[in-house]
């Protein structure tokens, strides 16, 4: 059974970037033998950007939605599906209370973003959230 959601915890410097692209490398490496499938990750940092440029948001003046960093690449992930290589979104930075608190939907059961502008993107089954 392969994860949608999964949480990598360890003290600073204590490899678990390292331990993940080793991972990575491997499935790349062993990737059209039998049943293996190579990964790419898509790594960004929820703290270097705000919460609308994570999420995205309504322009007050024009009512029009701006998609920010996340609805882009879950969209182009969930366009790739023809690909069956992993899709690992990895979340590189402290998790808070503030930007967690969006990812409810796509962490349960459902593996859908619900965002503010009523749109709905469900993670496609090569999809993986990753919180390091």
């Amino acid at each position: 059974m392969v994860r949608h959601g999964l949480m990598l915890v360890g003290e600073t410097f204590s490899g678990k970037s390292r331990v993940l692209e080793s991972l990575q490398r491997a499935m790349n490496i062993l990737k059209g033998k039998e049943d293996y499938t190579g990964a790419f990750t898509y790594k960004l940092n929820p703290k270097s950007v705000t919460i609308e440029q994570l999420y995205g948001k309504f322009d007050p003046d024009s009512k029009a939605w701006s998609d920010g960093v996340l609805p882009i690449l879950m969209r182009m992930c969930v366009k790739d599906n023809e690909n069956p290589e992993r899709k690992w979104l990895l979340f590189d930075g402290p998790v808070d209370a503030v930007w967690i608190e969006n990812m409810n939907t796509v962490l349960d059961d459902n593996k859908k973003l619900c965002l503010t502008s009523g749109e709905i993107i469900k993670m496609s089954n090569q999809m993986t959230m990753m919180f390091e």
